[in-house]
């Protein structure tokens, strides 16, 4: 297949927005949004999961691109949001339009040769107007009670140094009155939390993943990587200034030691794959609408750029990270599935693109909201280390679902 790639006239923002979240693929920074829509003119079956060696860059490089030149993420570009167990089937989808369009008005658009006019697909666009809505059903899985009965079975496991750390989630399911509007949701999300990465991205089993994620789990450019691991929260009540509650983050010690074996775990998996490696030597805070959590940049350099490790290799090597996992990665994914007794499906995996050069960026799956229909399913988890409180975690879990929920609901959990 011939892909072209051209530059064209700013759209609007909001209406790329739209495009992609409603029915297509929507990864929006604060800089950068790509969309993608039309049906999949390119998909890539990754069958045995992250844990099952597939070629998927020989697979985009196998079709041509022509055109002008852009930057990263212009080309043949692949979305894919990945399920939390790494040994599921998953799916890279090129789409029929790709438009990538920077805050300074340049855009780009990727299309295979010979396509329709994308504008009729602007000219048919109706912008999102749904509110919020209220509750008709809801459901725990696990209940506040039983989750914080498998915090506690964790700390005992962590004392004895079974495990150094486990993340524990539980979720919430329930149904609305009308069928939701990812579109809406995305629009909200951008609102509430500016800093974060807007997501909507269709799921292999027909549903919608929405949401609004503040961590970069690694992003590749030519021989160089960037990551942004979080880890360590607190909650930031209403109309209060944050101030002394970040004070208190940064001095934390049970969630400094929290971030501490995140970042560890993180520098260690990529120590072999790239030549120099730098990591913040103190966490900083990343403040969102109702949350605040430790950070982190770590960033690395591969001398030899053409073996430099692509972004979905990248991917392999890292996930799940201490953020959503646990160390040692093995034995905390077997924890988490005997405690949680619910498959996570596609919450804290990988989401993101790739495209024909190997460059790509992936965000965790999380404060995120799977739709389907009037259905809905959200997830939350913290991290579990020795110094855990079993009710304290509960109710930062609880903050977790109230600040992903409120984009979808009046009622708060």
């Amino acid at each position: 297949m011939r892909f072209v790639r051209e530059e064209i006239t700013a759209i609007g923002w909001d209406q790329l927005r739209t495009l992609g979240a409603r029915n297509g693929w929507l990864v929006e920074t604060a800089d950068v949004l790509r969309s993608g829509f039309g049906s999949a003119a390119l998909t890539i079956d990754l069958g045995g999961g992250l844990d099952v060696h597939t070629d998927a860059l020989g697979e985009l490089q196998h079709h041509e691109l022509k055109g002008v030149d852009g930057p990263p993420g212009t080309g043949i570009v692949a979305f894919a949001t990945l399920p939390f167990d790494r040994t599921a089937p998953g799916q890279l989808s090129v789409p029929t339009y790709v438009i990538t369009q920077t805050k300074d008005g340049r855009a780009w658009l990727t299309s295979p040769e010979g396509s329709r006019d994308f504008k009729e697909a602007l000219a048919t666009l109706v912008a999102p107007t749904q509110e919020t809505q209220s509750l008709r059903s809801l459901s725990y899985q696990p209940t506040p009670e039983e989750y914080a009965h498998n915090v506690a079975l964790a700390v005992e496991l962590l004392r004895r140094k079974e495990i150094d750390k486990v993340v524990l989630a539980r979720s919430v399911l329930g149904t609305v009155p009308e069928a939701l509007d990812g579109a809406a949701i995305a629009a909200r999300l951008r609102v509430r939390e500016p800093i974060c990465t807007i997501y909507s991205l269709p799921t292999t089993e027909g549903r919608r993943f929405v949401g609004a994620s503040p961590e970069l789990l690694v992003r590749r450019i030519g021989a160089t990587f960037e990551c942004n691991p979080l880890a360590g929260t607190i909650a930031l009540p209403p109309n209060e200034a944050p101030d002394d509650y970040q004070t208190w983050l940064l001095g934390s010690t049970k969630n400094l030691h929290e971030h501490g074996v995140l970042v560890d775990e993180l520098v260690q998996q990529l120590s072999n794959s790239y030549d120099e490696i730098t990591a913040d030597s103190n966490p900083s805070i990343v403040t969102l609408r109702s949350i605040a959590h430790l950070g982190t940049w770590v960033k690395g350099l591969r001398h030899d750029a053409a073996s430099a490790p692509d972004a979905l290799e990248l991917l392999r090597l890292l996930h799940p990270t201490a953020a959503v996992g646990g160390i040692p990665r093995n034995d905390a994914y077997e924890l988490i599935v005997r405690l949680e007794q619910h498959d996570r499906g596609h919450y804290a995996g990988p989401l993101g693109w790739i495209d024909n050069n190997g460059d790509g960026e992936w965000w965790i799956g999380i404060r995120g909201v799977i739709i389907n229909g009037t259905a809905f399913e959200a997830w939350a988890g913290a991290g579990i280390v020795s110094e855990s409180d079993p009710i304290a975690e509960r109710e930062e879990t609880k903050d977790k679902l109230a600040a992903v929920l409120s984009s979808v609901l009046v009622d708060r959990v």
